[in-house]
């Protein structure tokens, strides 16, 4: 494979991204998307076959905002080997910190008119903004929450789990155990985030409506922007040096600690980095969607993120990217349809992805496996070359 840092004098993150098609054809993608649904939807004329109707586009965006959080998953399960079943709670977590800041904003237009607290505050009798609130009613505080809360969440846990050596299935399970904790605790009312409801009837983002067709559009650049952003520090993770050292942890643990590395420290950092994209995620998922429940902490959604990232592709980040939209797209489709079938459709599609598609989607594509083949010619060529040498 050619070695186009080296041919061009180029910098490692530009070396990488030529060599990585589908990181190519991903982000070419995301900047056309950016680009052309927006207009669609604002410039193109409704009785246009252009048009792009604002609930796809905001359909659009909250795909986007699951690819992201595939993403972050594929990242430390498909090159760490980590399978977590708890970044629902970090997307939770994120979207829950731009949640409160959406609840802020909408000041004395509540229900209850109060200026300070949420209307669920003020039916449920609370007296005064709780401590943890403060803050919240700046726009950049709730972007640092959303990404330092679901990050020391993921480093605390982490750095007891990881220090005491519990991987594989165990891991799995705790770590949808501490989401299933927070699923209960976030269901309390006196908790401070609206109970089962949650938070919603939100009025508007930094003064924008979030009913304008003109803020859809600029949460779907975002959305866009913040995946393919969150996709190069993902790739350029995995192909420096210490992405070579977490592809070792995946393979063999053992022997890489063995070797003197502390192999925890390479864990907890990779885990904290992908719980700080699972909350930007949430973060832009919540304003698009409109509401932010504990529903979001359902290990059931944990689950189904693992199907994305598998239906995709493990270990190749774009696949994941795939998977979410292929997955999420069946899902609307299916709910529609064949409401009570859609459960049985995904189990279906995991167990035959796992038995047929073990690559995933990606895998099948005859391009990407091109590429495969021709790395395995090239290092059987090599070895040749070095066995006529030696003879």
């Amino acid at each position: 494979m050619t070695d186009y840092r080296q041919k061009y004098k180029m910098t490692p993150v530009v070396g990488w991204l030529l060599q990585d098609r589908g990181g190519m054809i991903l982000l070419a993608i995301l900047i056309a998307a950016a680009i052309l649904v927006p207009m669609g939807n604002l410039l193109v004329p409704e009785g246009s076959a252009f048009h792009v109707p604002t609930w796809m586009l905001s359909l659009l965006g909250k795909y986007l905002c699951y690819a992201l959080l595939a993403l972050s998953v594929d990242l430390i399960w498909g090159f760490c080997g980590i399978l977590s079943l708890g970044h629902g709670a970090f997307f939770a977590l994120g979207g829950y910190s731009m949640g409160m800041y959406l609840m802020r904003q909408i000041g004395d237009r509540g229900v209850y008119g109060d200026p300070i607290l949420p209307d669920f505050m003020v039916f449920l009798n609370w007296k005064e903004l709780p401590w943890y609130w403060y803050g919240f009613d700046m726009f950049w505080f709730a972007i640092v929450m959303a990404m330092f809360v679901p990050g020391l969440l993921a480093f605390v846990f982490g750095f007891l789990a990881f220090r005491s050596r519990v991987t594989g299935v165990y891991l799995s399970i705790i770590t949808q155990a501490m989401t299933y904790a927070l699923l209960l605790a976030f269901f309390r009312n006196d908790m401070g985030f609206g109970g089962n409801n949650g938070l919603t009837d939100f009025k508007d983002l930094l003064g924008f409506s979030l009913q304008s067709d003109g803020t859809r559009a600029g949460l779907f650049v975002a959305s866009c922007v913040f995946l393919g952003a969150c996709y190069i520090v993902a790739r350029g993770i995995t192909q420096s040096r210490l992405g070579k050292v977490l592809i070792a942890i995946r393979d063999a643990e053992s022997r890489v600690r063995f070797t003197g590395y502390r192999v925890e420290y390479y864990k907890l950092f990779v885990f904290t980095v992908s719980a700080v994209m699972a909350g930007i995620a949430g973060a832009l998922y919540v304003p698009q969607v409109g509401i932010i429940n504990p529903g979001e902490f359902a290990p059931a959604l944990s689950i189904e993120i693992v199907i994305w990232v598998a239906v995709g592709g493990r270990g190749t980040l774009y696949g994941a990217v795939l998977g979410a939209f292929i997955v999420n797209y069946a899902k609307t489709f299916f709910t529609g349809v064949m409401p009570d079938f859609w459960l049985f459709f995904l189990g279906g599609l995991f167990i035959a992805v796992t038995l047929f598609l073990p690559k995933g989607v990606i895998g099948a594509v005859p391009a990407f496996g091109a590429a495969d083949r021709q790395s395995l010619l090239t290092t059987w060529r090599k070895r040749r070359a070095n066995e006529g040498g030696k003879a």
